[in-house]
């Protein structure tokens, strides 16, 4: 008899260490402890997201007739820890080895590694791409550019694929994908369930346990289980997905989803397939219910960047998290916790994290993501934030999008240049700035857009670094065409802004 070990983002029947074991035989170990609810402050959601979705996949497990031995969090026997569990559940039983899945978090992969019971650690096969032929792929490159990666993905799948080469004549629709903010959206947002006893269970537990954290535990709409995770995706395949493509970057104060899934914590936590969502898009493509431009995006976001920022993670090793190329070292603002900023696009963007756990791709990297790269924050503090604060974040997806895309902080491992920009981005993808304290088109002066402000800065305190890169070298062309006066206006003013921050004066 083996343990086979489960973790809260393994939930799929179909995952490594069930596939090595025997129902009748072996007995799968299933724990919620505070070692891996608490090493992150994590939204409260998340974890009755994920508390909910375990004690339902263990009772799902009973039914097909394995043995489970689960702990709950308040269980006083529970050792708090997953070796801990291991260990106490092997005493129990006569146990002497574990079969698992490889963790998607270093730091766990190590407990397991450290555990004095043997853990037999399986690749995760839930995922495209293996470990082994990511660093293939990435062997010998100078640039590992996921747009070369997402083309040799495609043609593994096939997915939007003819005769060998890719639907329509090119690989990529992301320039039609990049339309401003719509006067109105003709959807709902995403389905919502009421919670089940299970879940209210739950929830009740997580309030008492972890009701101080940052976030809103209530109202709680996740899916918890398979059946609901599909049912998420078929809602959105037929009702947002046509004009997914078009709107995915754009921003509105009054609708936090537009025309987003929001089933990223669903398929990362093993309640629904990659290859169902990818599959069930292409269909629709296939049956003329919804245009190349939004299933190209939807696939590549799967097949592309999802596969691509695991191989960075796996490919970079465990000091990833601390890298920081840039030598940023500010403190994240307390706005980050309270979204108490005079900044509307900040304030609403950390206001819908709060509240739900979620915020689209570009909220993240050109909102909250963009300002702690200008203002120069620690990028392993804006790591720790993301990490917390999203239902889908683990740091195997999350590490490298903060990390390496969102802060640079790799060194230009992930992306070709930092994801900077001053307000007129923010202003042309959203509605965020007529509701602002700040004016967008003021470049200096009171009420000058602090983005404005802080682009500039950023840009001529890393000038050495950045300069030559081809794809900035107009930004600073533009910088030294202005008036002398008026640049060192602009400086001079980011650099007040950034005194401000420090002293902790609202901004």
């Amino acid at each position: 008899m083996r343990l086979i070990l489960i973790l809260g983002d393994q939930l799929s029947p179909q995952i490594a260490a069930l596939a090595e074991a025997e129902a009748g035989r072996d007995v799968v170990v299933m724990a919620e402890v505070m070692d891996e609810a608490s090493y992150v402050p994590h939204h409260p959601k998340k974890i009755a997201f994920l508390f909910a979705a375990m004690r339902k996949f263990a009772a799902r497990l009973r039914d097909q007739g394995w043995t489970v031995a689960y702990t709950e969090l308040e269980d006083p026997e529970n050792t708090q820890s997953i070796p801990g569990e291991l260990l106490r559940r092997a005493d129990a039983l006569g146990a002497t080895e574990v079969i698992a899945t490889e963790p998607g978090e270093w730091r766990l992969i190590s407990a397991l590694e450290d555990c004095p019971l043997p853990v037999h650690q399986m690749p995760d096969t839930r995922f495209l791409a293996s470990h082994a032929e990511f660093d293939a792929w990435a062997e010998g490159r100078k640039q590992l550019r996921m747009e070369y990666f997402y083309r040799e993905m495609r043609r593994k799948t096939g997915y939007l694929m003819e005769g060998g080469k890719p639907e329509g004549g090119k690989w990529n629709y992301d320039h039609d994908n990049r339309k401003p903010a719509p006067e109105d959206v003709a959807f709902e947002g995403p389905l919502r369930f009421a919670p089940d006893a299970v879940t209210e269970e739950v929830l009740a537990l997580v309030a008492d346990r972890f009701g101080e954290n940052f976030g809103e535990l209530t109202p709680f709409w996740f899916a918890t289980d398979a059946e609901q995770a599909q049912q998420a995706l078929d809602h959105f395949i037929r009702h947002a997905l046509p004009k997914f493509g078009d709107y995915q970057d754009a921003m509105l104060s009054e609708n936090r989803f537009l025309y987003h899934a929001v089933i990223a914590q669903y398929i990362n936590t093993g309640l629904l397939d990659w290859r169902a969502a990818c599959d069930a898009a292409e269909a629709a493509y296939r049956d003329g219910t919804a245009p190349l431009n939004a299933v190209e995006g939807f696939i590549r976001q799967i097949i592309g960047w999802r596969e691509y920022m695991r191989g960075i993670y796996f490919r970079e090793g465990p000091d990833y998290t601390q890298r920081n190329a840039l030598g940023h070292d500010r403190p994240l603002p307390a706005f980050y916790w309270d979204a108490d900023t005079d900044m509307h696009c900040v304030s609403q963007a950390v206001g819908q994290t709060r509240d739900e756990a979620y915020a689209h791709h570009i909220q993240r990297l050109m909102v909250t993501g963009n300002f702690a790269l200008l203002a120069g924050i620690d990028p392993a503090a804006v790591h720790e934030w993301y990490l917390a604060v999203y239902a889908d974040a683990y740091e195997w997806v999350e590490a490298p999008n903060v990390i390496g895309m969102s802060q640079f902080a790799d060194g230009g491992v992930l992306g070709s240049k930092p994801y900077v920009s001053s307000g007129a981005y923010i202003d042309r993808m959203s509605n965020y700035c007529k509701s602002c304290a700040y004016k967008v088109k003021q470049k200096t002066g009171e009420g000058a857009c602090p983005f404005n402000l802080l682009y500039w800065q950023f840009l001529i305190r890393h000038r050495a670094k950045f300069e030559g890169n081809p794809r900035m070298a107009q930004m600073y062309r533009t910088f030294d065409r202005m008036d002398e006066t008026r640049r060192e206006t602009v400086l001079a003013e980011a650099e007040d802004l950034l005194a401000r921050l420090d002293r902790g004066e609202r901004i």
